[in-house]
């Protein structure tokens, strides 16, 4: 497989050689996608004309032969929502009508809301997938049944696909139902055991730090091992903005493809930008990688287009460069440190203590969030050691600066938007 070098930083598109993204000689078209979620206002669009949420990404999705995408709420008419330390989502079962409306074939469940309104909701959830043929992997009524890749057959291709999460809230499967939770030896184990019986590998992971434009180190390495245990491609998401690309060991590793239909109220830019990853596969190799971002408006999707396209795609490559160097990994996560700074950590220690004091469950359940989920484990233990060595100022400034913008850019700045 090619290196970074084959990557088209103009056009978004990798492969092994220009013959390769002839359709012709692509024998299987995978498609997938982010962050789904019926809620806010995308909710009643969803319900009653739920093709037009897609808008002119909807071609595409259906122009492949498997689609996935990231189931990150129940679809259910009953639960109650739990404690938790964010917001809470759930859709209704007939929200499975936006699924069926593209096709998606697969969902993946292993994230930190399909939970959110307890055991009976992801019950009805599961249901409803089932009578509606989308297949599902990530999640379960006990920790062997949410670590079972996802074996499918596509144009004879034999395709699997394994999701895993942080368990945010406690939520890993293990004695009881959950998600696929942050045990990287065991999922490491199932890209071993099916190196030699599929013909290709997705690895999807929910996991890192929300709204920053590089991954904490802890999920790079953790990506690379997957890498390393023999996945064919290696694609994230949870931060709900895009992040960058990497080819390790010739490998592509995809760290977050930003919001996909997922409303969030807000005008800044980064929040309202995502892209579809397009894989063109023959026996055994994938031959073509396509990146197809997109914006997203209170009605719905659309395209990136000139400038606006171009404006993306230079920035893409201005945060995947970083990647492929460890000390410069490093760097732009001490950039997000700095940022976060000793008024970041108080602000948030104050506001969670203040919760206690006032909805004390809620409260209890955001500190017990901080001590035991992976991100916030490493941005608590990672921004304390870097005060204790006095080298919490050290960070270029390349980093600080797109740190900030990634974090207060809004939609309105014509520079970006072009």
């Amino acid at each position: 497989m090619p290196a970074i070098s084959s990557f088209d930083w103009k056009k978004g598109t990798w492969a092994a050689d220009q013959t390769a993204l002839n359709p012709r000689k692509t024998a299987a078209k995978i498609c997938i996608a982010g962050d789904w979620a019926p809620i806010r206002l995308f909710k009643d669009i969803m319900e009653t004309r739920p093709e037009s949420v897609y808008g002119d990404l909807l071609a595409i999705l259906r122009a492949a032969d498997l689609s996935i995408v990231n189931l990150e709420s129940p679809l259910s008419d009953r639960g109650e929502p739990v404690f938790k330390s964010g917001a809470v989502f759930k859709g209704e079962r007939h929200h499975i009508n936006a699924l069926t409306s593209v096709p998606f074939d697969v969902v993946t469940l292993a994230n930190n809301h399909v939970f959110d309104y307890g055991l009976d909701a992801f019950e009805d959830t599961m249901d409803v997938l089932k009578h509606n043929n989308i297949q599902w992997t990530g999640a379960g009524m006990s920790i062997k049944e949410a670590a079972t890749p996802l074996v499918i057959n596509v144009n004879d291709i034999k395709i699997a696909i394994i999701n895993f999460s942080e368990g945010e809230d406690l939520t890993s499967a293990g004695e009881k139902p959950g998600v696929m939770g942050w045990d990287l030896s065991r999922v490491e184990d199932a890209i071993k055991m099916l190196r030699s019986k599929v013909d290709f590998i997705i690895v999807v992971s929910h996991c890192g730090i929300e709204y920053i434009p590089f991954p904490p180190p802890y999920v790079a390495r953790a990506f690379k091992q997957m890498v390393r245990a023999g996945a064919d491609i290696v694609i994230g998401h949870h931060p709900h903005v895009p992040q960058g690309i990497q080819f390790y060991k010739n490998t592509p590793i995809i760290y977050s493809l930003g919001n996909f239909v997922f409303y969030q109220p807000t005008d800044l830019y980064y929040r309202k930008l995502g892209y579809l990853v397009n894989l063109g596969l023959n026996k055994g190799n994938l031959v073509s990688l396509e990146l197809v971002p997109y914006q997203i408006h209170d009605l719905g999707l659309s395209c990136l287009k000139g400038a606006g396209l171009q404006a993306f795609r230079n920035k893409f490559k201005e945060i995947s460069m970083p990647l492929n160097d460890d000390k410069k990994l490093d760097a732009a996560w001490n950039g997000f440190l700095k940022y976060y700074d000793v008024n970041g950590f108080f602000n948030e220690i104050s506001m969670i203590m203040e919760k206690i004091k006032t909805e004390p469950q809620k409260g209890a359940a955001m500190f017990r969030n901080r001590l035991t989920t992976m991100q916030h484990y490493h941005l608590w233990k990672d921004f304390l050691n870097r005060i204790v060595e006095g080298k919490l100022e050290s960070s270029p400034d390349w980093a600080q600066r797109l740190i900030k913008e990634w974090l207060t850019l809004k939609t309105q700045d014509n520079r970006i938007l072009g």
